[in-house]
């Protein structure tokens, strides 16, 4: 049974994109819809509402939807007789964020589609805008009766792209707005990395593997090393990195849900609330970062794939003098009984040598030197992306002779499996349209994430570095190696 499947039956709604002339709709919303369709996950009673700025009508933006599908999609090329019958169901609707007229008409339209395709006036709201556009747009939606108190019989939902605040400050400020129009069952935060099927895997894979569980603590594990590694740069993005940089982008949010799902302990069940509750967890009981435990770094000019490429300050729309950083490594301790004292070493860059992301769970050596050399670590690692799967490095004899070398059990999700992966969006459309949260972020997560992240960029703010302090194409600044060769580790090759 496909993963998609196996999650709740998604209800009969109309999907209205907000920003749907974005690069994310054309990229990632709209190649999830039609592999939905083409799965047969979508519900029998579905329509799609794209909402924006710029002047076009139904039949522009289907041409340029099935551009975007025949481009992006994980299965190519489009069925012409699936998009002909998918394409029926795509409107665009043309309105300003802030135009009160355009969401009383927006009603007329979706009153109008819930009667010719019989959607029973679910809404679901997606918001492809700038984080400053949402309190522009949940405050009309409500004003216009297109979200429904969370006790009506209709459903209506939202689901909120990252970043979730800037800091924690902004972050509850957000919060307590939307508040004021949505339940927080109705908000769905979305991040990408936990539709990821190797992500998703994370709980099944300790849970139902006793032998590994049993080494899943401070007794067996000596480090944990979670990189996100990233060979491009920048590029055209540079006025939004300008306002965020990797911190906020990537560790606050990505990584922090992946340090989670890894340290949780056993949910009394599989729902929603109760995995939410055991990450929460998790992430209350991170040790305060200290000075010395967060590292930061941003590329200068250099080579990458045997090209010349620019330094951060001179990409498009970033300043010359800028501060923001491209790489950061933290050094973090929870303060648990299974994870006292094990130290969890995250690090994430752009215009590193290649792109990556796993978990690296280093198990403490054999005790003594029995063997007359020195042994490796055991070491687990949970690939991420690209090449998602599982491996395991153990030590082996050589063959006539009594040298030792490390060899690797190798579990690849694509040769195993022999199909592709479901993108993280369609998994998590799917998800959303079935009222189930579970690979969504809840309030206390992100809030919790932001407590502990943001004094960190308080005392970044204060500091100016001598930047850039990494040249494109290599592993980072020096500190970053420093941050474990303090505790007489390395970051493992990758």
């Amino acid at each position: 049974m496909n993963s998609l499947q196996a999650s709740r039956t998604p209800e009969p709604c109309i999907f209205v994109i907000f920003g749907a002339t974005g690069d994310l709709t054309a990229r990632k919303l709209m190649p999830a819809l039609y592999n939905l369709a083409r799965e047969g996950l979508l519900p029998a009673h579905f329509a799609c509402v794209g909402f924006a700025r710029r002047d076009k009508d139904n039949e522009i933006f289907r041409k340029e939807m099935l551009e975007a599908v025949n481009q992006y999609s994980r299965v190519k090329p489009v069925d012409p007789t699936l998009w002909d019958s998918f394409s029926q169901h795509l409107f665009y609707h043309r309105s300003a964020f802030d135009k009160d007229e355009g969401y009383a008409s927006l009603k007329t339209l979706l009153k109008d589609l819930d009667t010719r395709f019989g959607t029973q006036g679910n809404r679901l709201f997606y918001l492809s805008v700038p984080p400053s556009h949402i309190l522009e747009i949940v405050p009309r939606l409500s004003q216009n009766e297109l979200v429904y108190p969370s006790d009506h019989p209709k459903w209506s939902r939202v689901i909120v792209e990252k970043p979730f605040g800037n800091d924690f400050d902004s972050a509850v400020a957000l919060q307590k707005e939307l508040r004021q129009y949505l339940s927080e069952d109705q908000i769905y935060r979305i991040d990408h990395y936990l539709g990821k099927e190797t992500v998703q895997n994370l709980l099944y894979f300790r849970f139902s593997n006793p032998i590994f569980e049993y080494l899943w603590n401070n007794h067996h594990i000596d480090h944990v090393q979670i990189t996100v590694a990233e060979e491009i740069g920048i590029g055209t993005r540079g006025r939004l990195w300008e306002g965020s940089g990797m911190l906020r982008d990537i560790v606050q949010n990505h990584m922090m849900q992946l340090l989670s799902l890894l340290c949780m302990e056993a949910p009394v069940n599989l729902s929603a609330h109760a995995i939410h509750d055991e990450k929460v967890k998790v992430l209350e009981a991170i040790r305060p970062i200290e000075k010395d435990q967060a590292v930061r770094g941003q590329y200068g000019a250099g080579i990458v794939n045997g090209k010349d490429v620019d330094g951060y300050r001179e990409e498009p729309d970033v300043n010359p003098q800028s501060q923001v950083e491209t790489y950061a490594a933290l050094e973090l301790y929870i303060d648990s009984w299974r994870w006292a004292g094990v130290p969890f070493f995250l690090r994430a860059g752009k215009r590193l040598p290649k792109r990556a992301t796993e978990i690296a769970i280093f198990f403490k050596k054999a005790p003594g030197n029995l063997l007359g050399e020195e042994v490796a670590s055991n070491v687990l690692v949970i690939r991420i992306q690209p090449n998602e799967g599982i491996s395991l490095k153990m030590n082996c004899k050589v063959p006539a002779t009594n040298n030792l070398v490390p060899v690797k059990m190798d579990f690849k999700y694509g040769s195993y499996f022999g199909s592709t992966p479901p993108e993280a969006y369609e998994r998590l459309i799917c998800d959303c349209m079935a009222g189930d949260s579970t690979l969504f972020a809840r309030d206390d997560e992100v809030l919790t994430s932001w407590k502990l992240l943001t004094p960190v960029l308080e005392r970044w703010a204060q500091a100016k570095v001598d930047f850039p302090n990494y040249p494109s194409g290599t592993w980072g600044p020096a500190e970053g190696d420093a941050l474990l060769e303090s505790t007489g580790r390395e970051w493992r090759l990758l």
